[in-house]
């Protein structure tokens, strides 16, 4: 599937979707340290040292990394095959800024 860039989109949106800019900084700075080591909680695991992954940090893990809009940085709602939130979604599709989505009607 062809990957689309959502930020050029960003003028497009209201204020009020916009996450808080320190939360979404939050976030990226978890991703950093679940990179960080990656290596080494894997290696723990192998050897099934749960001692040991209790040592590192919290962040470490990668279920506390969150899946944020790409547009907005909203983390509810989020729809993975677009990587935006329900809400930019939304706005987007209504204004036939997505390829290949159109409203349905029955």
């Amino acid at each position: 599937m062809e990957t689309i860039c959502f930020r050029r989109f960003f003028r497009y949106l209201p204020r009020s979707f916009m996450a808080k800019t320190s939360w979404v900084n939050r976030n990226e700075r978890k991703r950093a340290t679940v990179k960080k080591y990656a290596a080494l909680r894997a290696e723990l695991k192998a050897k099934k040292d749960y001692a040991g992954l209790a040592q590192l940090p919290r962040d470490a893990s990668p279920t506390r990394v969150v899946n944020r809009c790409q547009v907005s940085g909203r983390r509810r709602a989020f729809i993975r095959r677009f990587k935006i939130s329900r809400l930019t979604f939304r706005e987007l599709a209504s204004s036939g800024l997505i390829p290949g989505v159109t409203k349905s009607s029955w």
